[in-house]
């Protein structure tokens, strides 16, 4: 293949993959500003909250689980919400390229959790990644952005097809 149409389809291949939207379903908004209100959770559960915030790779949907159930499937500018049993481990995964990638969070009654997916570049599709980030950046973040609806996956665990 001589180096134009090399770059030609690499070109293609970029506009394809960031550009575009894909949509999820979402909460209705009275629910979305109810989890935007940020409220301490009950006694022995912990809040947990993920969101993706970036429009790079904006045209992927990737799916999220929480101790292998799944949390549903984002896509840009949406975010989750889930109470969790407090005083234990959870492992949050998302769908990436070739393996989920895993988080372990320990929670706490009574706290609020904040974890970041982000999609980077793969080797033929954009990955997904997650990240523990701080309450005042993820507030912000999540404020901006809709809630997306529960239980809706691609798969049905991290480890199966």
């Amino acid at each position: 293949m001589n180096k134009s149409k090399f770059t030609f389809i690499l070109l293609a291949f970029s506009i394809i993959l960031f550009s575009g939207c894909s949509t999820v379903p979402l909460e209705p908004k009275n629910i979305t500003e109810s989890a935007k209100a940020f409220n301490r959770p009950p006694k022995g559960d912990a809040g947990l909250y993920i969101y993706r915030d970036s429009i790079f790779g904006a045209a992927l949907k990737k799916d999220i689980w929480v101790d292998n159930k799944c949390l549903g499937e984002s896509a840009t500018k949406v975010f989750f919400y889930r109470p969790v049993k407090a005083n234990q481990e959870h492992v949050i995964a998302t769908e990436s390229e070739f393996s989920p990638n895993k988080l372990t969070l320990k929670t706490e009654s009574g706290k609020n959790y904040f974890v970041r997916q982000y999609i980077k570049m793969g080797a033929f599709v954009g990955g997904a990644n997650l990240e523990v980030v701080d309450s005042e950046t993820a507030k912000k973040a999540i404020s901006e952005l809709d809630m997306a609806k529960n239980g809706i996956c691609s798969k049905a665990t991290p480890d199966k097809e």
